[in-house]
């Protein structure tokens, strides 16, 4: 018989004959994908790169996730010349189901160029997009900005956001940040110099094996933080980028989530969660979750920010990165 309902800390618990039962916290988190076509496209050579695009999106269409991908159109053109099967993997992309938005036309930081420098860029980045999407009768309503960098004051913050209301953008903000690009670099390079198939093999086997439980443990640490933060856990958005290694992971990676508990729904729906409404605390330079903005403005302590999973040693250093 219900005896009644508790509330115990982060969880409730429901009391039956006296025993209290937690019930699971409801985990929902939105996919989303930054850097189309490509992650790295024209900065390194990439022979396989019709397969192993073709692999991704068959990959993630298998999943069932609902996708929304971000485009920077600067990666569509070589020596200022747009490149059609560039333009085609877009609409690959399209034709699977899944979303496409604006990332800029060059993936410019929002921090080294002057605000209506960065506008301009932004309505660059949607010259072929926007009709491209208009063959559906779609138009680009996500935009992401690059490097996670958003603004370095509440006014410029503002002015953006009046810009893109503007233009019928919204914000896709980010909650769980991750180092995943630096394990793609690590992934690639082994990729382009590893000449050995054998040892080619399992060094790339190794990276995949480390990757999911890093990414997993992400996800633990942003949990715990937004239920320190807000006592719940919102709806979640996901960082990832289109690149070789997530070809070669996603689906486990998406079916280890699920394991977890995770449901994954749309980039709309999760927008639609209150936290989304919370301020912004944070005016530095760096690209960093929102999560840890809304800290910022809750003032919480030093402490809440401690403990984040890093990016393994010799990861770093196959990838040919000091930091994150």
């Amino acid at each position: 018989m219900l005896k009644g309902i508790l509330r115990c800390g982060a969880f409730a618990f429901f009391c039956v004959a006296g025993v209290a039962h937690a019930t699971e916290p409801d985990r929902r988190i939105a996919f989303t994908i930054d850097d189309l076509p490509w992650q790295r496209l024209g900065e390194r050579a990439e022979p396989d790169l019709d397969a192993q695009h073709a692999r991704l999106i068959a990959a993630l269409k298998q999943t069932g996730v609902p996708i929304v991908g971000f485009v920077n159109e600067a990666k569509l053109e070589v020596n200022g010349q747009v490149q059609p099967e560039r333009v085609q993997m877009l609409r690959d992309w399209r034709e699977a189901g899944f979303e496409l938005g604006n990332h800029t036309f060059s993936h410019v930081s929002m921090h080294a160029v002057a605000l209506d420098v960065y506008e301009q860029d932004i309505l660059r980045g949607e010259t072929i997009l926007r009709p491209l999407l208009a063959e559906t009768g779609q138009t680009p309503r996500w935009f992401r900005h690059p490097y996670l960098q958003a603004g370095k004051s509440p006014e410029a913050r503002a002015e953006l956001a009046a810009f893109l209301q503007q233009h019928s953008y919204r914000i896709a903000p980010v909650t769980i940040d991750n180092g995943e690009w630096v394990w793609a670099f690590a992934y690639d390079h082994v990729r382009d110099t590893e000449t050995d198939p054998a040892a080619r093999e399992a060094r790339l086997r190794q990276l995949r094996r480390g990757y999911i439980p890093y990414m997993l443990n992400k996800l633990a640490y942003y949990e715990q933080r937004s239920q320190q933060l807000l006592g719940r856990l919102p709806a979640q958005v996901w960082l990832m980028h289109a690149n070789a290694l997530n070809a070669d992971s996603v689906e486990e990676l998406i079916a280890a989530t699920r394991r977890r508990g995770y449901r994954f729904i749309t980039l709309e729906t999760a927008m639609e969660d209150p936290a989304y409404q919370r301020p912004e605390g944070y005016n530095g330079g760096a690209g960093i979750s929102w999560i840890q903005r809304w800290a910022m403005a809750d003032k919480m302590p030093k402490a809440f920010y401690q403990g984040e999973p890093a990016v393994p040693g010799w990861v770093m250093t196959l990838a040919g990165q000091e930091s994150e």
